[in-house]
């Protein structure tokens, strides 16, 4: 008997020989090394590795698969201008075997779907399309004709394109992602949900509203002169490491870091340069002044406890505002200043969990600070309240001036590698009319203005059977998605369900009726096409737009690009209908920049340009103090406390990534900076909590979410008790994913709560 589609999208509820150690003050150094040597050896051919090291990131070479931290524009590391976790990503996408028909002949479907996601991904790189019939228990090889073909036929049967799913995810570059945007537009809908609605939606929704610009405002160089930089919500040395190398800059050049986050992690405390014999004997540098130890949540109350304190200085002296500023550039300054006088500050600290001792040492820091930069990731997007988050952020810099200036401004720190690429080239369910226009003009068909499904409302209708066809380029939306139960039975709902993929992941194996596997090339291959190698291009989080281009053969033969695959889907589909010849992009890449610099702003001369070795700057409106908003001013704006309540037995739980893991792709099993090894499931809590409960560590529990009268659970993890504020907790993504309601998200930008999940803890 098969088993359910809820069955094959859970992780396997087994343990493995877990051991703890004490967390770790120190991040980098020599275990960095260590273990960016393992992985090399163990998974990638030696030769390669080293080939493709010399490459990654550098100028005239390949954007490294993994986060979208910026690269320097000057000069670069010759060691290797890459992070331990680059090279893991590097490991993943460059592993020594391959599977193919022979592997999917010999396990089914269900027999994959008992192995952890590590073992999944392991599995080595897909070879050929693979094609799972309905009622099949085994995929088969198929012909990339056959497949496109089979593509087109289920997307001419629907009774509407709109019951079409069209997913990104931010690994695919800017040539593939404005073509496949542009081929769902002239198939007629805008159901383009990514990877940005389920992380930085909310960022882009905050800083749209109060700044005109969905991206951050600073440089790398902004970082190096700053006075202060708040990191918030964010564990740079897992996430974005070589972030941890700006950070260090700031310090050498006398400013001052914030750690705000409920976790004490290590990068945020001490980073030790990996490339300095030096700095690996000495032991570093020591990078937060403070960390502040937040509640879960209470980012809000602890910036308002700010503003209402700097506003009675304000009061005072007259000195702490930059009311130059305020008065020539803002809006909304007197309905925010009559609104913070109503908000107590016992209650707003309170709120946040900090202590007045800890507090103060912020508050002094920020008072006479005119310099500052707001650093901060998904610990404070994935909320309800997600928007009030960033726009509170925003007030605060606005006060100081610090918008538009050196050393000052908004940073947002994007996860995959081009995801505020693909969203600049078009891939959005909500893309401005002036966009729209421009590809009716550029091309002759009217794309629908409908406001498509984002990632919420695309697993809505699936499950509703609305939707009867998934696509995904890249990604793997299973294992990245909330309510892991409701969202496989909507995949198994579709007629069909195709993913773009490097290699083997869960997505695979939560299907439809019929599925498809298209194996893609990865940044580190090289791209032949009629025209010869092709060059691809990405944005960071700076909004620099770079080449990168692969050095590496490919591991199979049958392997298409991203690009190829789309182009190979639009004819399919399209055929003599369409207006654009789609063969003619796969042959040449420079005919997709042609029409990207003709429909999307500040790619004028693209392929000229693509040519600098540091690539080039877009614009930014927030950036020169210009700001596109409906004001045209840059906007205060009026945020609401956060207003849940635990009961005496819940707790407030955020998911979380491992040090040994990127997004949803788990590169082992250990979380070294925080003591964890050999295990993902596993809870964080407060020693008290434990204590209250009559929980021991290492006791085996199970985890349970009630939302909206419905209970869901995740069973068997074991308690570490862990320095975390009273009432917390956290777990690891995707093992937790099935307790985030699919319902709890942000307002405004629907990205799913999964920092703010209430729990109970049973024992097992």
């Amino acid at each position: 008997m098969n088993k359910s589609p809820e069955e094959k999208s859970k992780t396997p509820e087994g343990f493995s020989n877990l051991k703890t150690k004490t967390p770790s003050k120190n991040s980098a150094g020599f275990g960095g090394l260590k273990a960016a040597i393992h992985h090399a050896g163990k998974y990638m051919n030696l030769a390669d590795a080293f080939k493709a090291s010399l490459k990654v990131n550098q100028k005239g070479g390949f954007d490294c698969p993994g986060c979208a931290w910026p690269d320097p524009d000057d000069e670069r590391s010759s060691l290797g201008e890459y992070c331990e976790n680059g090279l893991k990503a590097m490991a993943e996408e460059m592993q020594n075997k391959t599977i193919g028909r022979e592997f999917f002949a010999k396990h089914s479907v269900d027999e994959l779907s008992e192995l952890s996601d590590f073992e999944i991904g392991k599995s080595g790189r897909l070879a050929e399309p693979m094609y799972l019939a309905e009622g099949a228990t085994h995929y088969q090889p198929i012909s990339w004709e056959h497949a496109f073909d089979k593509v087109g036929e289920h997307l001419n049967a629907l009774d509407h394109p709109d019951e079409a799913i069209f997913y990104t995810s931010g690994r695919t570059t800017n040539e593939a992602a404005f073509l496949y945007q542009l081929f769902v537009r002239e198939f007629g809908t805008a159901n383009l949900p990514d990877c940005s609605n389920m992380c930085h939606e909310a960022s882009g929704s905050a800083l749209s509203e109060t700044l005109g610009i969905g991206k951050g405002s600073v440089t790398l160089d902004d970082l190096y002169k700053a006075e202060l930089v708040l990191v918030i919500g964010q564990n740079p040395a897992t996430n974005h490491p070589r972030m941890l190398s700006a950070l260090e800059k700031t310090k050498k050049n006398g400013g001052q870091i914030i750690a705000i986050n409920p976790l004490p992690e290590a990068g945020l405390f001490k980073f030790t340069d990996p490339q300095s014999p030096v700095k690996l004997l000495t032991g570093g540098t020591k990078l937060a002044d403070v960390y502040v130890p937040i509640t879960i949540n209470g980012d809000v109350a602890f910036i308002k406890a700010l503003l209402v304190k700097l506003l009675e200085a304000q009061e005072q002296t007259g000195q702490v505002f930059d009311t130059d500023f305020i008065k020539a550039f803002t809006h909304g300054y007197e309905e925010f200043v009559n609104d913070l006088r109503r908000h107590d500050f016992d209650e707003c600290l309170k709120l946040s969990g900090v202590s007045l001792d800890v507090f103060n040492q912020v508050f002094d820091r920020v008072l006479n600070k005119n310099k500052i930069i707001i650093c901060w990731a998904m610990g404070l997007t994935q909320h309800e309240n997600a928007v009030d988050n960033i726009r509170e952020l925003v007030n605060l810099l606005l006060l100081k001036g610090s918008i538009g200036k050196e050393g000052a401004g908004t940073c947002p720190v994007r996860g995959h590698s081009n995801v505020q690429g693909d969203r600049t080239v078009g891939i959005w369910e909500a893309a401005p009319q002036a966009f729209l226009d421009k590809i009716e003009n550029k091309y002759g068909f009217k794309p629908s203005s409908k406001h498509g499904y984002s990632v919420i409302d695309a697993i809505r209708a699936m499950y509703e059977k609305k939707a009867k066809v998934f696509f995904g380029l890249g990604g793997n939306f299973i294992s990245a998605v909330p309510d892991t139960n409701y969202s496989a039975r909507g995949l198994a709902n579709c007629d069909l369900t195709v993913h773009v993929s490097t290699k083997l992941n869960r997505s695979h194996l939560v299907t439809g009726k019929e599925a498809l596997i298209f194996p893609c090339l990865g940044r580190t291959e090289r791209d032949y096409q009629k025209t010869g190698i092709q060059v691809q291009s990405v944005e960071n989080s700076m909004g620099i737009v770079s080449s990168t281009k692969g050095v590496l053969e490919p591991c199979s033969k049958d392997l298409l690009s991203e690009v190829a695959v789309v182009c190979g889907i639009a004819h399919a589909t399209l055929k003599g209908r369409s207006k654009i010849n789609w063969l003619a992009y796969k042959d040449d890449y420079n005919l997709v920049r042609d029409d990207i610099q003709d429909v999307v702003e500040g790619f004028q001369d693209y392929n000229t340009r693509l040519q600098q070795p540091s690539g080039f700057y877009l614009p930014n409106g927030a950036r020169e103090r210009r700001f596109k908003t409906k004001t045209g001013k840059a906007n205060f704006s009026i945020n609401k406390l956060p207003d849940w309540e635990l009961k005496d037995d819940e707790l407030i739980m955020m998911t979380i990534r491992s040090h040994d893991q990127f997004n949803t792709t788990i590169y082992g099993l250990n979380d070294r900076y925080r003591g964890i090894f050999n295990e993902r499931r596993i809870i964080f809590m407060n020693r008290g909590d434990m204590k209250s409960r009559g929980l021991e560590e290492r006791q085996v529990v199970n985890l349970k979410s009630e939302f909206n009268g419905t209970v869901r659970e995740a069973r068997k993890f074991k308690v570490i008790g862990y320095d975390i504020p009273k009432n917390c907790s956290a777990t690891y993504f995707p093992e937790t994913n099935v307790l985030v309601p699919l319902d709890s998200f942000a307002h405004t930008a629907k990205t799913p709560a999964s920092k703010s999940v209430i729990i109970t803890v049973e024992k097992n």
